[in-house]
C-alpha cells in the first residue's frame, strides 16, 4: 500500500527517472507540471493513488482544458503510474478524431510571418529576429537552438541531440552568412548563438514572451504566434515544394511519418482550389 502514496519524494525520483530515459528537458519539465497539478488535486490529508481519484481528476480537467490538452497531460500521469508499478490504474486516453485539415484561424503565413521579422527589427531586437529565421529556415524545435552555436555555423551544420536520438540540421547558405555577420556583430566568438546577458542559451518561455510583443505591431493574430508554429510554416513550405513525406521526417525528426502528416495538412481553403483545378465537374450545356 506505501507504494500508492504520492509524495514530492516520489515526484523527485521519478524525474530522476525520466533523465535516466534520456526524454528531453523540455519533456521532463511537461511531465513534472502535469504530475504536480493531479498531487495538488488530491486532498492535503490523502495521497493515496486510487482509480476512483484518477477517474476524477481525469473528469475535472475536462471542465477547464481541450482534449488534446488533457491526453498530453494523462500521458504523463500514465508514465507515472507505470513507473510505480501502477499500471492497472492507468488511464484511457479521450478518442479523437484526426483533422484532415489544419484550422485556418491557426496557420501563420509567409506574409505574416515576415510582418514579424520586420516588427523585431523595427524594435531594434536583432537576437529575435535572427533567431526566428534560425527556427523557421532549419525547422528546429526551439528547444533545439542551443545545438545552433559558432563552431555549428562554420561547418553548415549542426548536430542536435533529442529524445535519444541524433540529427543533422543543415543550416542554408543564406543564413549561415547572417548568422556570421551577426555573431561578428554582437562579439560571439563561441558557442551557443543566442543567448542571455548571462551567457545561457535563451528559455523557451522568454522566446515564446518576445514574439507575443511582435503581435499588435506587426498585425498578426497573437494565436498564430509561437514556436512551434514557424517549425510548422517550415516543413509545409518544404512539403509544398518538394511532396517527399519520408525525407521532411528525417529533417523533423520524427519517428513515425504519422506525425509528420500532421505538418502537411493543408487548409480546407486550399482543398478546395486543388478540386476546381481538376476541372472534373461539367456544366449542363443548354
Amino acid at each position: 500500500m506505501k507504494r500508492t502514496v504520492l509524495d514530492l519524494k516520489v515526484v523527485g525520483n521519478f524525474r530522476k527517472f525520466l533523465y535516466g530515459e534520456e526524454r528531453s528537458e523540455a519533456t521532463i519539465d511537461k511531465y513534472m507540471r502535469d504530475v504536480i497539478r493531479f498531487y495538488e488535486y488530491m486532498p492535503e490529508d490523502d495521497k493515496v493513488i486510487t482509480k476512483e481519484k484518477l477517474v476524477a481528476y481525469k473528469n475535472s480537467l475536462s471542465e477547464v482544458y481541450k482534449v488534446s490538452s488533457i491526453n498530453s497531460m494523462l500521458v504523463a500521469l500514465n508514465g507515472l503510474l507505470e513507473y510505480m508499478k501502477l499500471s492497472d490504474l492507468k488511464l484511457k486516453l479521450h478518442k479523437v478524431q484526426r483533422s484532415v485539415f489544419y484550422e485556418e484561424d491557426k496557420e501563420l503565413t509567409k506574409d505574416e510571418y515576415k510582418r514579424l521579422l520586420d516588427t523585431a527589427l523595427r524594435n531594434d531586437n536583432k537576437r529575435l529576429y535572427m533567431l526566428l529565421q534560425t527556427i523557421c529556415g532549419t525547422g528546429i524545435r526551439v528547444s533545439e537552438h542551443k545545438y545552433i552555436t559558432v563552431e555549428a555555423i562554420k561547418e553548415g551544420k549542426a548536430v542536435v541531440h533529442n529524445k535519444g536520438k541524433i540529427r543533422t540540421i543543415f543550416i542554408p547558405k543564406k543564413l549561415k552568412r547572417m548568422l556570421k555577420d551577426y555573431c561578428k556583430q554582437e562579439n560571439i566568438s563561441s558557442g551557443a548563438v543566442f543567448i542571455t546577458k548571462n551567457g545561457k542559451p535563451m528559455d523557451r518561455s522568454n522566446i515564446w514572451n518576445a514574439m507575443k510583443k511582435l503581435c499588435q505591431d506587426a498585425r498578426v493574430d497573437s494565436k498564430k504566434v509561437f514556436p512551434h508554429n514557424l517549425r510548422h510554416l517550415f516543413a509545409l513550405t518544404y512539403y509544398r515544394l518538394q511532396k517527399d513525406v519520408v525525407r521532411l521526417a528525417d529533417l523533423l525528426g520524427h519517428a513515425s511519418i504519422e506525425t509528420t502528416r500532421i505538418y502537411t495538412m493543408i487548409t480546407g481553403k486550399e482543398c478546395q482550389k486543388s478540386l476546381s483545378k481538376m476541372d472534373l465537374v461539367i456544366p449542363l450545356s443548354i
